[in-house]
């Protein structure tokens, strides 16, 4: 019997390649996703008699490092492929680090896979006998049914009230710019789920687009180490001056990069997850007004009335920034309700300075280890005390 297989990539027609030698070699199909954020929904919400084998489509280190880990992390046997066509020698430790096992070819052939299955039926049972887990699945966050009593009440009358407001608010809208009232875009809530989350459209409509071309002024972005902080290696290589620098160094087949440079690098990746323009062009000037007060959030409203989100909670991530944050620091914050307001947004408008990606996670983290009915009333009070933001953003 086979253990289960998966696909995790985006290249269409690479899974379809997989998809057919796979059922040629093992007469079987692997499940496919397309972003490791779905499979680490899919995961969660099902249980496995055996630990699987993963195909894995090379894409970003950055993308990549963050999903295996988080499959080596709730599958520490599972046995993880890296499709790709060659690594350099720095991004191959890398990988290795998160939890590849192995590389195949993306021209690899049905008779190469059988070959593999092969190995993995008559040795891996010797190699690794049955054991327990040391580590477990992550737990599910249950909505308590007196918060859920909340969030349905409170979203039906608040829907009914600002109902004039809807309407005022539609038609502004309409009247700057071309395209449509709402946005609307996939976002990842409480239990890596994925929903349609809505607000009212406060930028242009190719403004998704232009993302790139804003990233310079993301609130959350530092600086990025660049290769002149490498030392490249060559035959008169003197590790004796290097040890007189008085800093340690990581020795690669192509480079030396000081240890605080690496660890500056691993760090970024993490604070890029984060974006959050000032003074963004991309926004209209009624999306100026809404976005100061809040009321392009207002259509959230049928969100927490549906149950994708609550009124309070950690803010569901696209994403693009869900799948930066699956590694064993972050996944937690995902353990707890999204919500239209939480502790970090509270926590930043009460203060002048601006929280840091770091101190936004562990906010996040804290709200989902700390859950009170108490605290979501204390949160409740201090959105609406810190109602108008006083900065720009």
């Amino acid at each position: 019997m086979n253990p289960p297989i998966f696909f995790i990539g985006s290249d269409q027609q690479l899974a379809h390649h997989f998809v057919g030698i796979l059922r040629e070699a093992v007469s079987e199909s692997p499940r496919v996703f397309s972003r490791y954020v779905d499979a680490a929904r899919w995961l969660i919400d099902n249980s496995l008699d055996d630990d699987p084998v993963v195909f894995c489509e090379q894409q970003s280190l950055q993308e990549d490092e963050a999903g295996i880990k988080f499959l080596r992390r709730n599958f520490p046997h599972a046995y993880i492929l890296l499709i790709t066509a060659g690594l350099p020698g720095a991004e191959r430790l890398d990988y290795i680090r998160a939890g590849v096992n192995d590389t195949v070819s993306p021209e690899a052939n049905a008779e190469l896979l059988s070959h593999f299955f092969q190995f993995i039926r008559k040795y891996r049972p010797h190699l690794q006998s049955r054991r327990q887990r040391d580590t477990t699945l992550l737990p599910q966050f249950k909505m308590p049914v007196t918060k859920r009593a909340f969030d349905v009440v409170v979203s039906i009358c608040a829907l009914l009230f600002l109902s004039p407001l809807f309407l005022l608010v539609a038609l502004a809208i309409r009247l700057e710019s071309k395209g449509p009232i709402f946005y609307k875009s996939r976002r990842v809530g409480t239990n890596y789920h994925i929903f349609d989350f809505w607000k009212f459209r406060s930028m242009y409509v190719d403004a998704d687009k232009r993302l790139k071309e804003v990233e310079q002024y993301n609130q959350y972005a530092t600086t990025t180490p660049t290769e002149e902080q490498q030392l490249p290696i060559d035959d008169g290589l003197d590790l004796e001056q290097l040890e007189s620098l008085g800093q340690t160094f990581l020795v690669d087949d192509d480079f030396i990069l000081p240890e605080e440079e690496y660890i500056a690098q691993n760090r970024q990746k993490t604070e890029r997850a984060f974006v959050k323009i000032e003074k963004d062009p991309r926004v209209t000037r009624v999306g100026q007004f809404i976005r100061k007060y809040s009321i392009d959030e207002l259509p959230q409203l049928i969100n927490i009335l549906k149950g994708e989100m609550s009124f309070v909670g950690n803010r569901p991530l696209p994403l693009y920034e869900a799948e930066l944050l699956t590694g064993d620091n972050s996944v937690e914050r995902f353990i707890a309700p999204a919500g239209l307001t939480g502790l970090w947004q509270v926590q930043k408008r009460g203060d002048a300075g601006k929280l840091s990606a770091e101190e936004r996670k562990q906010l996040d983290i804290y709200y989902a280890q700390h859950y009170t009915i108490w605290l979501d009333l204390k949160i409740i009070f201090r959105t609406f005390a810190a109602f108008i933001q006083k900065e720009d953003v």
